[in-house]
């Protein structure tokens, strides 16, 4: 570690232009060569708009007031150009789409080193080692509108590497990435840290992959202010309980540990990784018995006869033979699916496995062939957007491509307003949504003018406010901090338990094992495995898949005894340490 640092902040704070409060606010710390900073905070501390002050991009091209001094190699960014700036320092956004410009994924990637005047045997081979980085090299001729979301991230994440930077900004760089891919990515950046030279920033709610990586955290609380500046396991060990009123993301690990304290059982460390975990499990009696025995059948999808529900079981979605194609691509093939009504199911899978495709048909948001798919007695293929916009709400992977008003009240108010309520009905539900989401001051802001988690919460909200029977959800966690996406999950376990039937797309294996009761694995277009959760996450079908079982689950996986195996909830642990006579 050098002397100088690569980047200095010094009294940063930062204010949008039509805001009136400064977040992130007079904030200072330093990035050295070497280092590997995480910074957390809850949504809407400034993570983000913090990120954009490291490049530049704030106050030059995003207008946002900047006070105090942000150093990049010891020249100030207001001093500066982007353009200079972009030698020193690169950036991955929340939202890949944000940074994709050209045609094919080569031309991609080739644009920032054309950009630095490079000779074009060096952009070439920058591009091909960037891509090669990220398992993207053998689909350079493919336009990036093709790749899934995941694929996107990991294009973004190769400019930044063919920038070959000192320092690399990264924010929510493993959003859009199943487990593989997140894997992928930080063994890429694993990689990039042990050759030397260089520094990352990573804004980051996956914890369980970073902390392998992460030397310091950065915590800003809930009004953009610095909390704490550490090692990473001094500030996550001694200030648990003061994060967790924060919000934050805490490890799997770590919450597992705390369950344990809880209840009863001294941990005298709490663990970090799965693999500290499996470590604490270890010291533990053995339980007695298996704990919990996982219940339920999974079905092949070599079989193609769906699953049969209890006598008189009404389904909410039923889907025969469906095939669907993304311009000459077949996406899905003869996909058949039996959803239960009042059901929880987590459709999950690596990226481009169709889940999206299949979430999108079921909504009618893209018309799949007609006779396919039924949904509550509608064919989405047939009926028309007001009759489905009763039957489902939808949310996309990305808010922005659903909002269409003005301001975040209007947006709540458009369906409510197709539906001919009153004018005191439809302000009394966007009241309610507004303070349900955490949004009452942000009512009069343009939906793009929020943050990536309020943008989130505003784009369920508008799923939610109709009182659909069924909710279609893809990614709905994305970009939240843990408090808001704990309400989230709870409003979500809520509406199902009252019989609303909730689809979810998602990368998070740890919210299917918390949330979920059924859970449908797609492979290549196809269901390779549905069932009960707890049954699939015991089967080998993720694995099979090219998934991994979620934290908790490998950790307990890992134990010297059997009996442990079973647990992949942390509202399993509880039961787990009765049956050891741990704690007792």
């Amino acid at each position: 570690m050098t002397d100088s640092p690569l980047l200095q902040l010094e009294s940063v704070r930062i204010r949008h232009e039509g805001a009136t409060a400064f977040t992130p606010d007079e904030v200072g710390f330093a990035v050295h060569s070497g280092e590997v900073v995480l910074v957390l905070g809850p949504s809407g501390s400034g993570k983000s708009t913090l990120a954009l002050a490291l490049n530049g991009l704030v106050p030059h091209a995003v207008p946002a007031e900047l006070e105090g001094t942000v150093r990049v190699d010891g020249i100030a960014t207001t001093d500066t150009t982007v353009a200079r700036l972009s030698e020193s320092v690169s950036m991955v956004f929340q939202d890949p789409d944000a940074q994709i410009v050209t045609g094919t994924v080569l031309d991609e990637v080739c644009f920032g080193p054309e950009n630095l005047g490079l000779p074009v045997a060096e952009v070439l081979a920058r591009a091909e080692a960037a891509l090669t980085q990220v398992g993207l090299w053998q689909r350079r001729d493919e336009n990036p509108d093709r790749l899934s979301g995941g694929g996107r991230q990991r294009l973004a994440l190769a400019c930044a590497l063919a920038l070959r930077t000192p320092l690399i900004v990264l924010d929510e760089p493993t959003a859009n990435l199943d487990p593989r891919g997140i894997d992928e990515v930080y063994t890429t950046l694993a990689d990039l840290v042990a050759r030397g030279g260089h520094a990352l920033v990573l804004i980051e709610h996956n914890l369980d992959a970073a902390m392998t990586l992460v030397d310091r955290v950065v915590v800003l609380d809930r009004s953009g202010r610095l909390r704490f500046d550490g090692p990473a396991r001094t500030v996550l060990r001694d200030h648990v309980g003061e994060l967790l009123a924060l919000g934050v993301w805490l490890p799997a690990a770590t919450l597992a540990g705390l369950r344990m304290r809880d209840a009863g059982h001294p941990v005298a460390e709490l663990p970090l990784t799965p693999v500290e975990l499996t470590a604490l499990v270890d010291s533990l009696p053995a339980p007695t018995a298996p704990v919990p025995a996982p219940e339920g059948t999974v079905r092949s999808g070599a079989s193609t006869t769906p699953p049969q529900f209890a006598p008189g079981h009404e389904l909410a979605v039923r889907v025969r033979d469906l095939t669907v194609h993304r311009g000459r691509t077949e996406v899905l093939h003869g996909v058949d699916l039996d959803v239960p009504r009042g059901a929880f199911v987590a459709l999950v899978g690596t990226n481009g496995a169709g889940k999206t495709t299949l979430l999108q048909s079921i909504a009618g948001v893209i018309a799949p062939p007609r006779g396919r798919v039924d949904l509550l007695g509608l064919d989405p293929a047939r009926a028309d957007v007001g009759t489905l916009a009763r039957a489902v709400g939808f949310v996309f992977q990305n808010p922005e491509h659903q909002f269409v008003r003005g301001t975040v009240a209007d947006e709540l108010a458009q369906s409510l307003e197709r539906q001919r309520l009153s004018p005191d009905e439809v302000a009394d539900r966007v009241d309610r949504m507004l303070e349900r989401f955490g949004l009452e001051a942000a009512r009069d802001v343009h939906p793009f003018l929020l943050s990536g988690g309020q943008k989130r919460r505003l784009s369920v909200g508008t799923a939610l406010i109709a009182g659909a029977p069924v909710l279609a959800l893809d990614e709905p966690t994305f970009g939240q901090d843990r408090e808001r996406a704990a309400e989230l999950l709870d409003i979500l376990s809520g509406l199902h338990s009252e019989g609303t039937t909730v689809l979810v797309v998602t990368h998070d294996l740890q919210l299917v094992a918390d949330h979920a009761t059924h859970v449908a694995v797609l492979d290549g277009g196809r269901i390779a495995a549905f069932g009960e959760t707890a049954a699939v996450l015991a089967s080998d079908a993720l694995v099979a898949s090219g998934l991994q079982p979620p934290p908790l689950a490998r950790a307990f996986r890992a134990a010297a005894h059997p009996a442990w195996h079973g647990v992949t909830r942390l509202g399993d642990i509880p039961t787990a340490l009765r049956a050891s006579g741990a704690g007792s």
